[in-house]
């Protein structure tokens, strides 16, 4: 095999469009690892018509497998609030915080097993997910509601378990993002972590849903953009030494995938990035936040031929990165039908009440809205559109002040809607005053649960999917 084919073959990228566009194709045909996929390549469909939506999903990747079958067609369907193929609505099951909440390992492998039917059907073959990641500060601005839990041990036997349910349907899962995101206070889409952690306690504690992952069999790893202070200045995807980890300490043999090269946490050169996360032992290269064109890939190609040329990175080593991203193209055997009541049931059962939850009437609801983490994206949010559904007289307002709601509400219920208000003052600080000037108040949390906020009532949906909104407004619709 040529430098450049095999240069090719680890390059995962993402692009523009709901069709593959001809260059994309010849690009295929040449070698291309995969691709990524995106909200920007799944078409808005109204209303609930999944089949619409996904029909089309199934003829772009038909039209990249027509080229070559074993091409690596990728997506970010984590559920939850990270969702692809449901970006213009929200997904139709709930995420990892609500499975942990819910606490059946047989629910989260249903779960994940009727994501990857779904996936499947569209021609997925690697799911970049589950998140293994842990919530160990509130301050943490990216993972949140994306992880199974704060507990090592609890979130391992969910993350073996989505593991498990994704596979057993044929898609490859992607455990993510080692070696741990959730002790950081920075977005790595933004800049740099430095994780305040030793190699120990990474063991006695990130590492341990990971371990779960290799246990159970899963057939990628994703490198988090994370500094080691242990390990050197370079983040993992960048690091020998946290490769070595993953593979010696941990076991793994099958594919490592970077995390975003284009994030802000590499910093520097695309290429220079593609090269050295290739020379530290990591296998396919994530490119898909910004979208590339044939100029940009073929720039990535020639560094990587390049690197080889002159003796940086070994030939052997990137033989074997193509190898194992190969690997991950195989598309699902079988597929089974995955079920679109699931979710739902799910995201009730995740529900956590606290205090008397009691309505005098139709209520007026604030959604307050904050700018979601990159790796969320425009997803809709709010839980006013449910509500209004189910209880005829809801009203549903934009204010952000306390004393212009009390005045909207007249006397009537007043539901507040954050998402981790513990994280944004303004937010906090108006939930508080709302719960101090007499208001028959209810406050729903969908992020991570921050503290009490004064509220008479708490709903915490542990997930901002539309199936959580849904179950939390028939909650509260049924309290009327």
């Amino acid at each position: 095999m040529s430098l450049h084919r095999l240069a090719s073959g680890v390059l995962l990228p993402g692009f523009h469009g709901t069709t593959a566009p001809d260059w994309l194709l010849k690009r295929v045909a040449d070698g291309l690892g995969g691709v990524v996929l995106f909200g920007r390549n799944v078409v808005s469909v109204g209303g609930d018509d999944d089949p619409a939506r996904d029909a089309q999903v199934k003829a772009l990747n038909a039209q990249l497998r027509d080229v070559r079958a074993d091409v690596v067609i990728g997506i970010d369907e984590e559920g939850g609030d990270v969702t692809r193929l449901d970006a213009g609505r929200g997904s139709e099951v709930p995420g990892n915080h609500a499975l942990g909440a819910a606490d059946d390992v047989g629910l989260t492998r249903a779960v994940a097993a009727s994501i990857g039917a779904r996936l499947a059907a569209c021609g997925v073959s690697l799911n970049l997910a589950p998140s293994a990641d842990l919530v160990l500060t509130l301050d943490d601005p990216v993972i949140g509601v994306r992880s199974f839990g704060s507990d090592p041990a609890a979130a391992a036997g969910h993350v073996a378990a989505f593991v498990e349910g994704l596979q057993a349907v044929g898609v490859a899962a992607c455990a993510k993002h080692f070696p741990g995101h959730g002790a950081s206070t920075v977005d790595s889409h933004a800049a740099l972590p430095v994780l305040p952690r030793t190699t120990a306690e990474l063991a006695a504690v990130e590492f341990v849903p990971f371990r779960a992952a290799v246990a159970a069999g899963v057939r990628s790893i994703m490198t988090g953009h994370l500094v080691v202070p242990e390990w050197g200045d370079a983040p993992a995807t960048l690091n020998p030494r946290a490769v070595r980890v993953l593979r010696e300490e941990l076991g793994f043999t099958g594919a490592v995938i970077t995390d975003g090269l284009d994030m802000k946490a590499v910093g520097g050169d695309l290429a220079e990035g593609s090269v050295r996360s290739l020379a530290a032992g990591v296998d396919a290269l994530c490119l898909g936040g910004e979208p590339l064109d044939d100029d940009g890939l073929q720039w990535l190609v020639d560094s990587i031929v390049a690197a080889v040329e002159s003796g940086v990175l070994p030939v052997e080593r990137l033989e074997e990165a193509a190898r194992r991203t190969a690997a991950l193209g195989a598309p699902a055997a079988s597929v089974e039908a995955h079920d679109p009541e699931l979710g739902l049931a799910a995201a009730r059962r995740a529900l956590e009440v606290r205090g008397a939850l009691r309505l005098s009437g139709p209520p007026v609801v604030v959604d307050l809205a904050v700018e979601p983490s990159i790796a969320v994206g425009d997803v809709p949010w709010g839980l006013g559109p449910y509500l209004a559904e189910l209880v005829p007289g809801t009203s549903v307002v934009a204010s952000t002040s306390a004393d212009e709601i009390a005045a909207l509400a007249a006397g009537r219920p007043v539901v507040v809607v954050t998402r981790e208000a513990h994280r944004h003052a303004w937010a906090r600080e108006l939930v508080s005053t709302l719960g101090t000037i007499g208001l028959d108040l209810v406050h729903v949390e969908t992020g991570v649960p921050g503290p009490d906020l004064g509220a008479g009532a708490r709903v915490d949906t542990h997930g901002g999917a539309r199936v959580c909104l849904r179950a939390a407004a028939e909650r509260i619709a049924a309290a009327l």
